[in-house]
C-alpha cells in the first residue's frame, strides 16, 4: 500500500503536467509520442536489469554519479535507498502510460471550448481547472486504476532489481507470494494468499472506481 501510493502520488501528477506540455500540432507531436512511448516497449526483466546496472554504487551512471556528489548511496545494503531506487525505476517505466492516456484524452476536448475561455478571458489556471481537468476526469480514473492495480502485481523488475533486498526491505506481496509458493512449496497457503491478494487488488479497485464515478450521472 505503501508503494502504491507514493507512485500513484508521483506519477498521476507529473504524467499530467507532461502532457499538459506536449504540443499539439507539428513534427514534434510524433517525436514526444514515440520518446513516450518507448519505456512501455521494454519487457519487465530489462527493465530490472537495466537499473541494475544504472544503479550499481561502483560502476552504475546513477549510483557512481550520487556517491560522487558526496551522497552514501548503495542500494544493495541500504533499504531506503532500495526503496528509491524501486520507485525511481517504476517512474521511469510507467509514467508513459499516464502521459499518453492523458494526452489522448486532451486533445479529444474540442476547440471550441478554447475559444470560449478565451473570448472570456479565462486564464491558464482557469483553462485547466474547469475545462481540461474535468474533461480528463474519466481518463484519469483509467490511469490511477491500470496502475493502481499494476503496481500491486509489480514482481518481475523488482525480482532482478534488489531480489526482494536488502533483507526484506522491498519483498512486496507478490515476492513473497512467489517465496512461499516455489521457495518453501508450501502450495496451500500460497494458494490461499494469491486468492486473498486478489480479492485485495479487486476490492480496492471497485471501490475507488465507484468513488469517482458516483456523481457522473448527475
Amino acid at each position: 500500500m505503501l508503494f502504491t501510493g507514493i507512485i500513484l502520488a508521483i506519477e498521476i501528477p507529473l504524467g499530467l503536467i507532461i502532457a499538459l506540455a506536449m504540443p499539439r500540432k507539428g513534427v514534434w507531436v510524433s517525436v514526444c509520442l514515440v520518446l513516450m512511448a518507448l519505456p512501455l516497449l521494454i519487457p519487465w526483466n530489462v527493465v530490472g536489469a537495466m537499473w541494475n546496472i544504472f544503479a550499481l554504487p561502483e560502476i552504475g551512471l546513477l549510483g557512481k554519479g550520487l556517491n560522487s556528489l558526496g551522497f552514501d548511496y548503495n542500494y544493495t545494503r541500504q533499504p531506503l535507498t532500495a526503496w528509491f531506487t524501486t520507485v525511481l525505476m517504476d517512474v521511469w517505466h510507467w509514467t508513459s502510460l499516464v502521459v499518453l492516456l492523458c494526452y489522448a484524452g486532451l486533445v479529444s476536448i474540442p476547440d471550441d471550448y478554447y475559444r470560449a475561455a478565451k473570448i472570456d478571458g479565462a486564464s491558464a489556471w482557469a483553462v485547466f481547472r474547469f475545462i481540461q481537468l474535468p474533461k480528463l476526469k474519466r481518463v484519469l480514473t483509467i490511469a490511477i486504476l491500470l496502475r493502481f492495480m499494476d503496481s500491486f502485481m509489480i514482481y518481475t523488475e523488482v525480482k532482478v532489481l534488489t531480489g526482494g533486498g536488502p533483507g526484506n526491505a522491498t519483498t512486496f506481496l507478490s515476492i513473497d507470494l512467489d517465496k512461499i509458493a516455489l521457495g518453501q512449496f508450501d502450495l496451500g497457503p500460497a494458494g490461499a494468499m494469491s486468492l486473498i491478494y486478489f480479492l485485495i487488488i479487486l476490492l480496492f479497485s471497485w471501490l475507488f472506481y465507484t468513488l469517482m464515478m458516483r456523481n457522473e450521472a448527475q
